[in-house]
Parts: structure tokens; C-alpha cells; sequence
């Protein structure tokens, strides 16, 4: 299946790729295509990691520079995302003006910048401003990767290309958990310093290889009137035929352009708007950001929570796999369906867990499958979701309309836990359990979205998409 995910090709499609010479492919990919894909990918991987590596250090801040509940989520826990918002909203300006190249590097300058400066912060206020640094970086590359990827690559090999984006982003997260847990101790107090500094190494090392990848032909011949320029990179791509393949990329994004804030695109908008509003809702963030202080409240120490946390890591690799396998099989809808049924049970047994005082088997078993209902339903499905259900005149903007409401309510959401989740002054304090009941009806909500609105895009043209969603 990992072959498959991340390698096959399939000869049946007739389109601008089916001009590639199949004789070259082989060594195309490993030269150009692969090298390209994978490095820029790579910004999936420190994305993932961000996003976790903040458990391991969010206690041991709290009680290192006394913060309140309202300072720790409002700065500490949530300024990486507020970071994000704008990174997402503001990307596409980079992407036209610099380039494509030039604004992944930039993104992987700011990883650098935000991992250094996190590690070595000498206040909470400087803390800060490094954490949102990095947020700007995770919110344009979750644009600009996809971009890039969707315009170096062959219509036939782009649901693959978010796939690995995808899974970098997943792996990236497995390997915070094991990080934090390796890194528990080393340090004495200041062990999260080294958790946080630890991403330096995958973030130079992304900065080191995306210099040297290449441009988006797009770009270079649709922004700067480079047609050599292009027609030499399509060459280098392994298109049989570049100049008729640039001519046909050209016009594959011609027609009538209209802004994406009009009524012709409200239905489209509605639907990126709900597809990230209820990502959130389920309390994704708030798991992963916080998941060793919850497993703590339920009795877990430490070390030992931290340990449960990889196992949470361990699951959502797995069951990212799985998603991305099933996506083009049984449909976004379906898995849609999955995930909304999984979350709502594993919410509610989760709120019925700390109700109880079940013991932290139990617990950890739900949160688990929590996990796997949104790697198999969600996570799996909101990007390529918001990349298909966009004209090819709005997609950028719709993708960066979509990114962006992501990561305001993930946000919001991040900054508002600890006046719940606080163990001495938040307003669950004693048991936290009403914050799972909350998210299970969410999920409710988004049940009924799914089987009452969200329309299936699996096997259908973009084309058709944009005739049956915007006509």
C-alpha cells in the first residue's frame, strides 16, 4: 500500500501527463519529480511536529514563568496558530510575487528562526513572538505546499502528492511525541528547551535541500512571461512535449474570473467554511496540544503520559495510511461518515471516562480512537476537499479561505482551553469532562452535515465539480 500511496503511476488517465515519456519516468522521478516533491513535503513534517512539540514544554512553562490561565492560552499555547492565520491568509502574495521557490524558502528560514528562538527564549514574552514567527511559517506552507506540489506534478500523481504531504504532516507529529518522551529529564528543568530547539535539525535541513528545487513552470511562465524558463523545467519533469503541454496549462486556467467573495461561489464557500469549522470542533488541537496534561488529570504521570502520547502519534500514523489509502476507493463522503460515527462515540466515552474515574486504560483506549476517527475521516479529507471543490480561476484563494478558517478556530479553540482545562483555576477544574460532551455534539452537527449537505467529488472531473457545485 505505501508503494502505491507514494510511487505507482496509473497509465490510464489521458491528459497533460499522459505526454510524459513512460520510458524516462524512472529516472525523471528520482532526479527531478521525487527529489522535488519529497523535499518540499518536508514542510508537512516540521508543520506536524510543531504542532505536538508544545505538549511536552506547555507544563513545565506554566511553572516556570507563573502565567496565568488567560496568558498561557491567549500567548503561549495559541500564538503559534494565531501565527498561522495570518501565514495562511496573506500567502498567496509571496506565492504570486516571489515565486513559489523563494517563498518556500522564506518559510523554511522562519522554521529555523522559530526553533532556535523558542529553545533559547530568555522570557515568556520573546517566547511568544518565536512561537508566532513559526505559526506565520506552518500557516503559508499549509497554502504554498500544496500549491507547488499540485503545479510541478502530473494530474494523474497530484491526489498522491497531498497524500504525502499529508503523511509527512502525520509522521511530524509521531515523531514530536517520541521526541518529547526521549527528551523527558535531559535538562532537569529546562528539558523543554531541548524538546522545542530539536526542531532545528528537520527545519535546516528542509531550508539546505528546497534551494535547490525546482520552480513552478506555472508561475514562471503565468507571472514572469518566462516561457523558456518553463518549457526547460517541463522538460526536466519528463514532459514529452513542453511547449504544448505549457499551452495547455495556460488554458486550463483561463475563463471568467470573477472574485471568490461573490454569490456565484457562496455554496463552494459555505462548504470550505463548515469542512474547517467542524475540523476543529472536534477538539483535534486541543488533544494533541494538551494531551499530557489530560492524561495526567486522569491519573497518568509524567513520564508515563508522555509515553501514552506516542501511542496517540503511533495511531494516527497508522490510520493515515488507512484514510489515504481509501479516499479514491470508497469515497470522501463515506470516510467522512466513519470519522463523524468514531467521534462521537470516542468523545462521549471519554467525557463518561473522567465522569467515572474509569481507570486510564479505558481512557487512553478512547482517545485512541478518537485519533483514528480523525485520520481516517477528517484529516484525511479537508485538504483534497478544499482543493477539488474550488474553480481553477478561485482555488488559491478558496484554499486560502479554507486554511485560514482552520486556523482561526484552531486558534481560538487553543487559546480558550486553559479557563477550562486548568487544574487550579479553570472552570472545569475539578473534572474536565463537560469540554468531551461539548465536542461530541459538535460532531453531531457535522454528522448531519455530511449526510444531509456535503456532495461525494470521488471519481468526478473537476470540471464537473465545478458545473455541479458552482454551474
Amino acid at each position: 500500500m505505501f508503494t502505491h500511496l507514494f510511487f505507482a503511476y496509473d497509465p490510464n488517465y489521458c491528459d497533460i501527463a499522459s505526454q510524459i515519456n513512460k520510458n524516462t519516468r524512472p529516472s525523471l522521478m528520482k532526479n527531478h519529480l521525487l527529489f522535488s516533491s519529497l523535499t518540499v513535503a518536508m514542510a508537512g513534517f516540521i508543520f506536524g511536529f510543531d504542532t505536538v512539540v508544545i505538549s511536552g514544554a506547555n507544563l513545565p512553562i506554566k511553572e516556570l514563568w507563573q502565567t496565568s490561565p488567560l496568558f498561557h492560552g491567549t500567548f503561549i499555547m495559541s500564538m503559534a496558530l494565531w501565527g498561522t492565520v495570518v501565514g495562511a491568509l496573506f500567502a498567496s502574495y509571496p506565492l504570486d510575487s516571489l515565486g513559489r521557490k523563494k517563498t518556500l524558502i522564506w518559510i523554511g528560514i522562519f522554521f529555523v528562526i522559530s526553533a532556535l528562538g523558542t529553545a533559547l527564549a530568555p522570557d515568556k514574552f520573546t517566547f511568544s513572538l518565536m512561537r508566532f514567527i513559526g505559526g506565520i511559517a506552518i500557516g503559508a506552507s499549509s497554502v504554498a505546499v500544496p500549491t507547488y506540489l499540485t503545479e510541478i506534478s502530473p494530474t494523474e500523481y497530484r491526489g498522491r502528492m497531498v497524500a504525502r504531504y499529508q503523511f509527512m504532516i502525520v509522521f511530524g507529529i509521531f515523531i514530536a511525541f517520541f521526541s518529547n518522551y526521549a527528551l523527558k529529564g535531559v535538562g532537569g528543568a529546562q528539558d523543554w528547551r531541548w524538546m522545542l530547539g530539536m526542531q532545528a535539525v528537520p527545519s535546516a535541513i528542509y531550508l539546505i535541500l528546497v534551494m535547490t528545487v525546482l520552480e513552478s513552470p506555472r508561475w514562471l511562465y503565468m507571472r514572469k512571461g518566462d516561457k523558456t524558463g518553463a518549457i526547460d523545467i517541463l522538460g526536466k519533469l519528463g514532459v514529452a512535449n513542453p511547449t504544448q503541454s505549457l499551452e495547455a496549462l495556460v488554458t486550463e486556467g483561463s475563463g471568467e474570473s470573477k472574485p471568490l467573495f461573490s454569490k456565484k461561489y457562496s455554496k463552494v464557500i459555505s462548504m470550505a467554511f463548515l469542512i474547517a469549522f467542524f475540523n476543529q470542533a472536534s477538539g483535534i488541537n486541543f488533544v494533541l496540544y494538551y494531551a499530557p496534561e489530560i492524561l495526567e488529570r486522569a491519573g497518568i504521570g509524567a513520564k508515563e503520559s508522555l509515553m501514552s502520547s506516542i501511542s496517540i502519534g503511533a495511531v494516527n500514523l497508522i490510520f493515515t495510511f488507512l484514510g489515504v489509502y481509501l479516499i479514491d476507493r470508497i469515497g470522501r463522503k463515506t470516510l467522512m461518515i466513519y470519522g463523524s460515527v468514531g467521534y462521537i462515540l470516542s468523545l462521549s466515552m471519554v467525557a463518561y471516562a473522567f465522569y467515572t474515574g474509569a481507570e486510564p486504560v479505558f481512557l487512553i483506549a478512547f482517545i485512541c480512537l478518537f485519533i483514528a476517527s480523525h485520520a481516517i475521516g477528517q484529516g484525511a479529507v479537508i485538504w483534497v476537499f478544499l482543493s477539488e471543490i474550488f474553480p481553477t480561476q478561485v482555488r488559491a484563494a478558496g484554499n486560502a479561505f479554507g486554511s485560514g478558517t482552520h486556523w482561526v478556530f484552531a486558534a481560538m479553540i487553543t487559546l480558550i482551553t486553559p479557563l477550562f482545562l486548568d487544574k487550579d483555576h479553570g472552570i472545569f477544574k475539578e473534572n474536565p469532562w463537560p469540554i468531551f460532551v461539548f465536542f461530541a455534539a459538535c460532531m453531531l452537527g457535522q454528522l448531519m452535515w455530511v449526510l444531509l449537505y456535503m456532495p461525494e467529488t470521488k471519481g468526478k472531473a473537476l470540471e464537473q465539480l465545478e458545473s455541479e457545485l458552482v454551474g
